[in-house]
């Protein structure tokens, strides 16, 4: 049985939820700042915008850990403040999920660093990186591990290590972003990511980010042309493509059409659905009232 399909029982797709940095800068957080040091300084922010996801519909909140691996809190200089950052991050997601039946994602980005042989990390080093942040979530109390945004299969697969050695309970969903050609940054196909990762032991496999919903529809066809039985697929698009509006800038893709998307992704028989860059708790409601899923637990 699917580790994954178990916890989230039988009401398909399951709604995921949207972007974070978005909801902190709105809130107040400078642009250059990590948003993974408001888990420390600014913890009422981090749980109104889970709250607001959760209010939208959201069925599993993902922690504010995105950069919450060493390299990249070191370039913060909050690298010795890892297991606070990632721990605090779990908890606070935990106090919004828990009145609610909600579910908690263990947030995992790229380390930033190139592994051998275009870069210096190897594997184990890689490994280790990345079960230090998931032992902090665990502590924290999350109910799965969501690794996101990689581009390279030998870093999934030291994240998929990572998370079985520290939480072997825990179910692994890895996503990847194809940004280039419908392949990632490193070449990887979406169904090359499937069959992969399946074989290498994750409850769900999918795409996140990447160049808009479009697309992101004709990856998720590909991802479920390769999808071994058993195997549970996400799907997180950015709201469109970013455009330059005043002094910043904004995603073009509202929420109609966010929610069209969606229903289109359902139809295709992808398990999960969320937003990623762009998407806000409007367009995961949007999307919710789309699948018929508002106020569904």
């Amino acid at each position: 049985m699917n580790r994954l399909a178990a916890l989230l029982g039988d009401h398909r797709p399951v709604l995921l939820d949207g972007a974070m940095g978005t909801l902190l800068q709105d809130s107040g957080l400078e642009d250059g700042h990590p948003g993974e040091l408001w888990n420390l300084e600014n913890q009422d922010a981090v749980r109104a915008a889970h709250t607001a996801y959760a209010d939208a519909g959201s069925r599993v909140l993902t922690t504010n850990t995105f950069g919450g691996t060493r390299p990249r809190l070191d370039m913060h200089g909050l690298g010795d403040r890892l297991a606070e950052v990632n721990r605090n991050a779990a908890r606070i997601a935990r106090s919004v999920a828990d009145g609610r039946g909600l579910l908690v994602a263990g947030d995992l980005g790229p380390t930033g660093e190139l592994m051998a042989p275009l870069g210096t990390l190897t594997p184990e080093e890689t490994q280790a990186l990345f079960a230090e942040q998931v032992v902090a979530l665990v502590e924290g109390g999350i109910d799965l591990v969501l690794v996101e945004t990689l581009s390279d299969l030998a870093e999934a697969d030291a994240a998929l290590a990572a998370a079985r050695e520290v939480a072997p309970d825990l179910p692994i969903v890895v996503t990847m972003s194809f940004d280039t050609n419908l392949r990632t940054m490193m070449g990887v196909r979406p169904g090359d990511a499937v069959t992969h990762l399946a074989a290498a032991g994750a409850d769900a496999v999918g795409a996140n980010c990447g160049r808009g919903p479009e697309e992101m529809e004709v990856i998720a066809a590909e991802m479920v042309a390769a999808r071994p039985d058993g195997l549970l697929l996400v799907a997180q698009s950015n709201a469109g493509l970013p455009q330059v509006v005043g002094d910043h800038f904004e995603y073009d893709a509202s929420a109609e059409d966010m929610a069209a998307h969606a229903t289109r992704l359902a139809d295709l028989g992808i398990d999960l659905v969320g937003g990623c860059c762009g998407s806000t708790p409007g367009h995961v409601a949007a999307i919710a009232a789309a699948l018929g899923q508002a106020g569904v637990r």
